[in-house]
């Protein structure tokens, strides 16, 4: 009896011994399933993001070239302000991998533009000026912009190239002005590509949205993109204005004039317009953006200067960058040498002396600056055009430091130099990105090269 028991017993251990390791080696194999598939996709997002985004690591420097003599009475010194890649230029040049022209504004009193070839550009170890090669003009300077802004103080520009929209016949420069102080002045405009006779078509507001944030960097948006998200405006405009008047951070808007006629009437508004990034609100009527630390991009100081843009693409790959002067360390307002000017003021405030030259400019100022290129994601911008996030949500995913390439960075106090870049243009067959390096050769600026890497 006690071994039949026994047996009995035994029997029905192994049973259960048998049903605990089944359900153990279960779970075991489920929760080894799960972490797999958990870093599956997490592999998997890391893998689509990096498929689909461009990083700094994917510029590769080409190097620099130097810009022409003087024509028409303008010339490239303190230059730097607006560029525009036109993939038709220079028909007749070498085949040397940089086809194309560019259109760039010169000298800032007279704010002129002329059109230039691209030569091959050259990275000189030593950041040896001779050793670069120099661009030809191709259109003399001219003003393109008629009698429509005056005389303009410390102005902003932007150039952008787009091939016929609309009902247009002709491929057209487009062409944005403004200055320091504004109050919601017409600022957009197009031209012809023959400076000699441009015949301007302009100005325009900018819909309700303040000079602040809209009048500066001007660049094409791709085809897809635009016509997936905001109706076919292939024109990104943005402004980024040293304190916070436009917000904590570049702004960012697609629109397209050319639906707003052909040309619109001068002193028109456009109408077709989508914020795409704007670190604030506009409200109605306010010439400043209303804005606060919940609303502005990560890093954002003051005196920062955010002074051209471009929408990168490489196959699947994109990217929209801005390219500027970052301010680094301490940041303040008044003088270069340190002395704060009151910002907040009232009947007892007492000002400082104004410091002797060279420090005798007032402004916003920081410890240091180096040379950036910013990068978001054209996703988070779909998302705001889309309404599923707020214009101050997207956030740059990653920079790029480019000192090491300049011939002239950071500060010169005797030579008035505080900005290290100007505009960018981008040739999209290529890949080829072009910045401005401001009063690199003497006064004159240069301009550097990047490729995408395919």
């Amino acid at each position: 009896m006690q071994k039949r028991m026994k047996a009995r017993y035994l029997k029905m251990s192994g049973r259960y011994l048998l049903f605990v390791f089944l359900i153990v080696f279960a779970v075991s194999m489920y929760s080894k399933i799960s972490v797999s598939d958990a870093a599956t996709n997490v592999n998997r997002k890391k893998t689509t993001k990096a498929d689909r985004l461009i990083f700094p690591k994917d510029l590769v420097y080409m190097g620099a070239f130097r810009l022409p003599g003087c024509s028409n009475g303008s010339n490239w010194e303190y230059s730097g302000y607006a560029m525009a890649y036109y993939p038709n230029g220079d028909p007749n040049g070498p085949a040397d991998g940089y086809p194309g022209s560019i259109f760039a504004i010169g000298h800032d009193h007279q704010q002129f533009v002329s059109e230039i070839d691209i030569p091959r550009p050259v990275i000189s170890r030593t950041k040896n000026l001779s050793e670069l090669n120099t661009a030809r003009t191709l259109q003399g300077f001219r003003d393109i912009k008629g009698n429509m802004f005056g005389e303009l103080e410390i102005p902003r520009a932007g150039l952008a190239y787009l091939p016929p929209q609309g009902s247009q016949k002709t491929g057209k420069l487009y062409f944005a002005w403004g200055q320091h102080f504004q109050e919601f002045e017409a600022s957009h405009g197009w031209c012809e590509l023959d400076l000699s006779n441009p015949k301007p078509a302009g100005p325009w507001h900018f819909d309700g949205f303040t000079n602040y944030a809209t009048n500066d960097y001007l660049f094409d948006i791709p085809k897809e993109w635009a016509d997936k998200y905001t109706g076919g405006q292939l024109l990104a405009s943005g402004r980024f204005r040293d304190g916070n008047w436009g917000g904590q951070g570049p702004a960012l808007f697609a629109c397209a004039p050319w639906k707003d006629g052909n040309p619109p009437a001068p002193n028109a508004t456009l109408k077709y317009i989508t914020p795409l990034l704007l670190y604030g609100i506009q409200r109605p009527g306010m010439n400043e953006i209303e804005n606060s630390d919940l609303m502005k991009m990560n890093d954002f100081k003051e005196a920062d200067e955010w002074s051209g843009g471009a929408w990168l693409t490489a196959g699947n790959r994109s990217a929209v960058i801005f390219v500027g002067t970052k301010a680094i360390g301490k940041c303040w307002y008044g003088f270069a040498n340190g002395v704060v000017w009151p910002i907040d003021i009232n009947e007892n405030t007492v000002y400082p002396k104004v410091p002797p030259w060279p420090h005798d400019d007032r402004g916003w100022w920081s410890e240091t600056i180096r040379a950036r290129i910013i990068f978001y994601d054209p996703a988070d911008l779909a998302a705001v055009a889309r309404g599923t996030m707020k214009t101050y949500e997207p956030q740059p995913y990653a920079f790029l430091d480019i000192d090491k390439y300049l011939f002239d960075p950071g500060f010169d106090h005797k030579r008035k130099k505080r900005y290290l870049l100007g505009a960018a243009c981008f040739d999209r067959v290529r890949g080829l990105l072009y910045v401005f390096e401001r009063r690199a050769d003497e006064e004159k600026s240069i301009i550097h090269v990047w490729k995408i890497r395919d």
